[in-house]
């Protein structure tokens, strides 16, 4: 299965701060933006998600269909064939994805410890 770029989303508290935090550990941002509440920081090929007020605690995140520099994959499994093999796994979805559409679409999951999974498709 490819799941496709992988990265941790951190809910934050004060995003210029968390921002000015990352960026002494050699992270730029590469994506998303101040007036969004939210930033995408990247040092060499490890990514983290900063969103502030976005959400409740911190997430696992993957991208089906990206690469590390959120560039197109040329081939990837979709979000719906990635739903569908979980699903005969027998692990439980708390979002699924509607099967009959195409396109951007996301599912969430929890791991045995209750740790959040974002598999998130946007293309």
């Amino acid at each position: 299965m490819k799941l496709g770029a992988f990265s941790i989303s951190l809910s934050v508290k004060d995003l210029a701060k968390s921002k000015e935090f990352y960026e002494k550990l050699g992270f730029n941002a590469m994506g998303g933006s101040m007036e969004h509440n939210y930033l995408i920081m990247k040092n060499e090929n490890t990514l983290i998600g900063l969103f502030q007020a976005m959400f409740d605690g911190n997430m696992l995140t993957f991208n089906p269909g990206w690469d590390q520099n959120a560039q197109n994959l040329e081939s990837f499994d979709d979000v719906r064939e990635i739903q569908k093999h979980l699903k005969h796994h027998d692990v439980v979805l708390e979002k699924e994805a509607d099967e009959n559409s195409s396109g951007p679409e996301h599912i969430y999951l929890k791991d045995p410890d209750g740790n959040m999974i974002l598999i998130d498709q946007h293309r």
